[in-house]
């Protein structure tokens, strides 16, 4: 019945989310009521899974051969279904707030709580098929959330969204043909499924083949140089950026390289390899220029998403160095990024629906008149710098003892990587905090007469997230060796 149940799972919100245009609602109160229910009970359907996970997998249909759509819960993605669960109820709640005027949200509710049973159909695939049948199904299903206000600049963003996501599938694409060819099966099988007998002498084109794969499920996660359409994707409503750059989209990246790693292609084929060097050449990169791109840019939301360029290839960069240790960073870092960056997303769209600014320089002073706001944001940007004692810190000493461990060149200079960007983080975040808390001697408060801090549909989420960040930080030996468990799969 458990193995059922994930079918269920990812229907119910797929359902829900269609009905919400259909549904003569009376009123706005009894629509918020409706979804708010189907995403919490959907959670709780998968709480309960993940309490007992079933250790069969369903097929839901085969097409020939071995070519079928399956589900299965394995550990990798018990924590991806933790992250997903746990945050999407308190998103929709906050976002009930946030789209009261911004209009059409019956649309934006449809597409936004389908997503959810879309990135579960991702978590819950049990093999390369269904994962990437549900992948471009994510594509789909968030293209018009960007492109919500329907403006010159969230259409143009929606364009770029669009054109990048079809290439990375495109490379995807190829990954999985070769591993239909060259592997004995689809499915999902620690250590990878390539044949040794049918590779023969074609390893330089299967390690051609894993870096075009890696890149293709990397564009979600914003890999330069494929890196162009998040900071674009900002134009969107906040719930909807929060959504794309701390949960489902680029995590669903994230995610499928961790799949295509460890459970298709296998790590030993990859390790010490020149394929291996070239994606964490990428990875390293990525983690400095991300952080300098956010140094520099002066939209509040699309710092922000800069920032999680860079963030995201610190995933990826424990992906790369194919250790358990490497494996177990990289999910402490998929985890605690996601409540930092939502959090500091959700700060930044409370600022923004308040008082409607949007650059760094509009600032200054507001800290005085939203200070739950500002301070949560403060510990967010303390977190994601690294600071001990916080969420942030942890992921961050596991990937960096990861890559001392690993005892290669490219091991410390992602060492180095990493301590540049902490660096950078904290001119880009704190600098924030400075302007809002401490304006100058010449700032007049008439400019910010009026505002306050939002209502507790906002507070709420903003406080749990913070309360997140700091018990991760101080207690967070369980989560980690929940982690490590995960990763010690792939040996």
């Amino acid at each position: 019945m458990n193995a059922e149940l994930m079918v269920l799972i990812i229907l119910l919100p797929i359902i829900a989310g269609a009905l919400v245009p259909v549904i003569p609602f009376k009123n706005r109160k009894q629509m918020l009521i409706f979804i708010e229910s189907a995403v919490i009970l959907n959670s709780v359907l998968v709480w309960s899974l993940l309490l007992n996970r079933p250790t069969e997998s369903f097929v839901l249909f085969r097409f020939t051969g071995n070519l079928s759509v399956t589900f299965r819960l394995d550990g990798l993605g018990r924590v991806f279904a933790w992250i997903v669960s746990t945050l999407w109820p308190l998103a929709t709640l906050y976002s009930f707030e946030y789209m009261k005027h911004e209009g059409h949200e019956k649309f934006f509710f449809m597409f936004y709580t389908v997503t959810y049973g879309v990135t579960l159909g991702i978590i819950f695939s049990g093999n390369l098929l269904s994962m990437y049948f549900f992948y471009e199904m994510l594509s789909l299903v968030t293209l018009p959330l960007v492109m919500h206000t329907l403006s010159r600049e969230a259409i143009l963003a929606s364009r770029t969204y669009l054109y990048y996501s079809i290439g990375g599938a495109a490379f995807a694409f190829i990954g999985m043909i070769f591993i239909l060819s060259y592997g004995v099966t689809l499915d999902f099988i620690p250590g990878g499924v390539l044949d040794p007998e049918a590779i023969g002498d074609k390893v330089n084109v299967l390690l051609i083949v894993y870096v075009l794969c890696f890149c293709g499920f990397s564009v979600k996660s914003a890999m330069f140089p494929f890196c162009a359409w998040l900071p674009k994707a900002g134009v969107a409503p906040t719930p909807v950026t929060a959504l794309l750059h701390a949960v489902a989209v680029v995590k669903a990246g994230a995610f499928a390289t961790m799949r295509v790693t460890y459970y298709s292609f296998g790590a030993d084929f990859v390790r010490g390899t020149w394929a291996q060097d070239v994606i964490l050449c990428l990875t390293i990169f990525t983690i400095v220029y991300g952080c300098s791109r956010a140094v520099k840019e002066t939209h509040i939301k699309r710092r922000l998403a800069w920032s999680t360029v860079s963030n995201l290839s610190y995933i990826l960069f424990g992906v790369a160095l194919m250790t358990p240790l490497g494996l177990t960073g990289a999910l402490s870092h998929m985890v605690f990024h996601a409540v930092m960056k939502i959090c500091s997303f959700f700060c930044a769209g409370a600022v923004m629906y308040k008082t409607g600014r949007h650059y760094v320089h509009e600032l200054n002073g507001l800290g005085r008149k939203m200070p739950r706001v500002f301070t949560i944001f403060t510990i967010a940007g303390l977190a994601l710098m690294g600071v001990p004692g916080l969420c942030g810190f942890i992921s961050k000493w596991n990937l960096v003892r990861a890559a001392v461990e690993s005892e290669t060149v490219l091991g410390y200079v992602g060492v180095a990587a990493l301590l540049i960007s902490a660096l950078l983080t904290a001119i880009y975040m704190m600098s924030i905090t400075m302007r809002a808390f401490f304006p100058g001697r010449e700032f007049d408060d008439k400019t910010v007469e009026g505002i306050e801090d939002p209502n507790w549909m906002m507070l709420l989420p903003l406080f749990l997230f913070t309360a997140a960040i700091v018990i991760f930080g101080i207690h967070s030996e369980p989560v980690i060796a929940a982690l490590s468990a995960v990763a010690s799969v792939i040996g």
